[in-house]
């Protein structure tokens, strides 16, 4: 196992993710295992990224005013609530199947992410009826995969039209608490490797520090959408390859 080439990816992915504040671990999971890391340790690691750089990028959010608590809540909730049911499930569901619900995971949140233009919002609709919905199913997504859940929020909610580094940081906030979650249940599975949580910490703080930067004054929402639609489809058809 290669600990600086691990850390080096949870650094540079961290930086690329918290900029859409969607979290590192959508793309970290699927990395550690190419190098190596049985799946069921790299789910735990990931939500544990995915917990220290949304972190870092909430504390940032806040300092800065760019998160609205109230738009965020019944998301953070859901998806907080469902998490460790998703993680818990993950025992019983065959890795391959596990491997294919990432891939379509991966694909539906590149797609929102390139191609979809977002309809201005009118303000029609239920907030707290939608944030629910998306925030269960992510939650349990999240925990399944062990990334948290921010490839279906912050792509869904773009979909319903919000703006979407309003998005971002809302993301940010949900990803944090719904990765903790996930990730205190597979610690209570005994599902960890605490030296490889070791070496990921510091470069994933750094990471989601230095995203949340580039996001509030160097990037653009549309630059931010594409790269990461990229980065999830090249991911996507390298599973894909391993899969098949």
């Amino acid at each position: 196992m290669n600990y600086f080439l691990i850390s080096l990816a949870a650094f540079i992915l961290s930086i690329i993710f918290s900029i859409g504040g969607i979290g590192s671990a959508i793309a970290i999971v699927p990395t550690m295992t190419w190098m190596g890391i049985p799946l069921m340790v790299a789910k735990p690691t990931g939500l544990f990224i995915n917990t220290l750089s949304m972190l870092s990028a909430t504390i940032k959010n806040i300092r800065h005013g760019k998160l609205d608590h109230r738009f965020g809540l019944p998301i953070l909730v859901m998806a907080t609530v469902f998490a460790p049911i998703g993680a818990y499930s993950g025992k019983f569901i065959p890795k391959k199947y596990v491997l294919w619900i990432f891939i379509l995971f991966l694909l539906y949140s590149g797609t929102m992410m390139i191609f979809f233009k977002p309809r201005p919002r009118d303000g029609s609709g239920n907030h707290i009826v939608e944030g629910s919905l998306i925030g269960g199913l992510a939650g349990f997504l999240g925990g399944l995969l062990g990334v948290g859940g921010g490839g279906i929020i912050s792509p869904t909610l773009i979909m319903l039209g919000y703006e979407p580094k309003k998005v971002a940081a809302t993301t940010a906030l949900v990803v944090f608490f719904s990765s903790l979650s996930g990730f205190l249940t597979y610690w209570g599975m005994g599902a960890l490797d605490w030296k490889l949580l070791g070496v990921v910490s510091i470069s994933a703080i750094a990471g989601g520090w230095i995203g949340t930067h580039l996001m509030h004054f160097k990037m653009s929402s549309e630059q931010v959408k594409k790269i990461i639609g990229v980065i999830l489809y090249l991911i996507a058809l390298k599973m894909v390859l391993k899969v098949l």
